[in-house]
């Protein structure tokens, strides 16, 4: 009796450690060494995510659905590019699963050597996805928005260049007005700094968000970190600490509720000049940083 409590008990240790080991998400199916900016929807059956090839040359939106439990293969989402005209990245699914934000080079209604990206949207119908769009009002800029997620509300946080240059980028918020967007503002400090900053992912109920930094006392290039929002300020933000963050880059975060679990990208450079990038997943409790 002794003996079967015993394997009982180390058993449920090493899951428990397993469990917070980050594990790479559906090996050779989707990840294959040149992937990056996974999202699910609520359901945990639709999975997008880019396709980079380990450069950023070409970049398009795969998509896969579970069904019986099984993932299909790997296609190019309806709304991207089959053919490299463009470049679309970062999907990441609203909290309701009903939208999905990304950020496209495509040209519409800009000038013809403009190469930045602009944050659009594409919905999700019982029948499929329908037209992606431009998100309306002043949120697109002349400089790249990239990384959006949003808040129930319908607040859109995401990555642009800083106003005033200090730092190579930083993260701003979008409050949705009468329909349209309203000119970005700075989260400003303590979460933006002379670091760069990027990739937020902020709960579908604003209380925090998570995102990349290249603040040196991190473990490695860049790592994840998290920020609480209390009495309408942020708080001093939490490097997510190993085994999360490692002696390479971590990036393009995204908390699955229902799941509670974190998934993000890995970059590591290599010696032929591409880049070696998979995605992970880990079992995730954010009051763990509260």
């Amino acid at each position: 009796m002794k003996i079967l409590f015993l394997c009982i008990l180390v058993g449920a240790v090493s899951l428990a450690t397993a469990q917070r080991t980050p594990k790479l998400v559906e090996p050779g199916m989707i990840s294959n060494g040149g992937v990056f900016g996974f999202t699910l929807s609520p359901d945990s059956r639709v999975a997008l995510w880019v396709q980079s090839n380990g450069k950023r040359d070409t970049l398009k939106i795969m998509e896969s659905r579970k069904t019986k439990g099984k993932w299909s293969a790997p296609r190019v989402a309806s709304f991207s590019t089959t053919s490299g005209t463009w470049k679309d990245i970062d999907p990441v699914f609203t909290p309701d699963g009903k939208k999905v934000l990304f950020q496209s080079t495509r040209n519409t209604h800009r000038m013809p050597d403009r190469k930045d990206f602009d944050i659009w949207a594409v919905a999700l119908t019982p029948t499929g996805w329908t037209e992606p769009y431009a998100l309306p009002g002043e949120i697109n800029s002349e400089v790249s928005e990239s990384y959006a997620s949003m808040t129930t509300d319908g607040t859109v946080y995401f990555m642009k260049e800083n106003d005033n240059n200090v730092g190579r980028s930083d993260i701003y918020f979008s409050e949705l007005n009468a329909g349209k967007y309203q000119k970005p503002q700075n989260i400003g400090m303590p979460v933006n700094t002379a670091e760069r900053e990027s990739n937020p992912f902020i709960a579908a109920d604003g209380s925090y968000i998570i995102y990349f930094s290249s603040d040196s006392t991190g473990l490695g290039e860049v790592d994840l970190w998290i920020s609480f929002r209390k009495n309408d300020q942020w708080t001093t933000p939490a490097n997510l600490g190993a085994p999360i963050n490692s002696a390479i880059a971590e990036f393009c975060p995204f908390v699955h509720a229902k799941e509670k679990r974190l998934y993000f990208a890995r970059q590591r450079k290599t010696e032929t000049g591409r880049m070696e990038e998979n995605i992970y997943s880990v079992n995730f409790n954010v009051n763990r940083y509260r």
